[in-house]
């Protein structure tokens, strides 16, 4: 937990803020679901910015401590992560939050010129918050950190973060019905789904909101987005580890480790992904899903299994055991 503590006062600032506020408007989002019994798509119209408020207070705190780690580029990456809170999380939530008051649809929603803008709002917001992801993630990529899990654990949770980012993409374009009614002409006023096979709306998993009558692209996109808190806390667990289990002592052991669960996470995340293309609710697997699922799980563990066979305690630890040997 080293890593934690000594760089606390370092974190970015306008981020750690930015986590904070999430806090709080998740805390009200709460207060609103016990008060206001308003629904929207079967789901209660205060659920969207809970779990919006508490993604994104995940991200911006875990941002604030990358750039906390940084000894390189400080600078650009402090104006990096300013502008991620003005120009992207800011203006989302505050989308959502406000769509959610009037009791009406933040995404998709063209209904009238003002919601369009609101959508247009959120979705350039969502371009940017992608591209300065992006950008603090080659800073980041640059730093010299002494823990080498982490250096890795860091890169390649930003980079299965934007792919699960990017999924956010495809609900934006038009389903097959809509595009052939945009080709006849029609009006519509929605653009966009989450749902694959049925329209947004039908039976739902409690809290996540998630589709279990058909495919849903938020899964592989909750999934992936969190890449970002996954993979550094496996570095860090098996860092706390290591002072348990020799074979964990060495840092190429713990660094392989870290790219075999980047592996997996990011197939787990293209797992989901397919399912839901298919049509297939996440609760629904049918044996081709399941079929893969288990290859994934073999291939990981497998893998896991060749790192701890090959690997070799550190010389610190040789030392002890043969000190403790004489």
């Amino acid at each position: 937990m080293e890593i934690l503590r000594q760089r606390r006062e370092h974190w970015h600032g306008p981020l750690t803020a930015c986590a904070a506020a999430m806090a709080v408007l998740a805390a009200v989002s709460v207060i609103g679901l016990a008060v206001d019994d308003r629904t929207l798509l079967g789901q209660a119209v205060w659920l969207k910015p809970v779990k919006f408020a508490v993604s994104f207070g995940l991200y911006a705190i875990t941002l604030a401590w990358m750039v906390g780690l940084a000894g390189r580029f400080r600078r650009a990456l402090w104006w990096l992560g300013t502008v991620v809170v003005g120009g992207f999380v800011v203006p989302e939530i505050s989308a959502i939050v406000f769509q959610a008051a009037r009791g009406v649809r933040s995404h998709y929603n063209v209904s009238t010129p003002l919601d369009e803008t609101v959508f247009m709002v959120m979705g350039g917001a969502a371009y940017l918050g992608w591209a300065l992801t992006f950008a603090l993630g080659v800073l980041l990529v640059a730093q010299r950190r002494v823990d080498r899990p982490m250096a890795w654990a860091i890169p390649l949770g930003l980079a299965v973060s934007l792919a699960g980012m990017s999924v956010g993409y495809l609900m934006t374009a038009p389903t097959p019905d809509q595009a052939q009614a945009l080709t006849d002409g029609m009006s519509l006023d929605v653009i966009g789904a989450h749902s694959v096979g049925a329209p947004d709306g039908g039976a739902a998993m409690p809290v996540t909101g998630w589709e279990t009558g058909a495919g849903d692209l938020r899964v592989a996109h909750f999934v992936g987005l969190h890449a970002l808190q996954v993979l550094p806390l496996v570095a860090i667990g098996l860092r706390l580890l290591s002072r348990r289990f020799t074979a964990l002592a060495g840092a190429a052991t713990r660094t392989a480790l870290v790219v075999v669960a980047a592996f997996g996470y990011a197939g787990l995340t293209g797992l989901v992904l397919w399912q839901a293309q298919r049509g297939q609710s996440l609760l629904q697997p049918d044996a081709l899903t399941l079929t893969a699922a288990a290859a994934l799980a073999g291939l990981v563990a497998t893998a896991t299994a060749l790192v701890l066979a090959v690997a070799r305690p550190s010389g610190r630890h040789v030392t002890a055991a043969a000190g403790s040997g004489r």
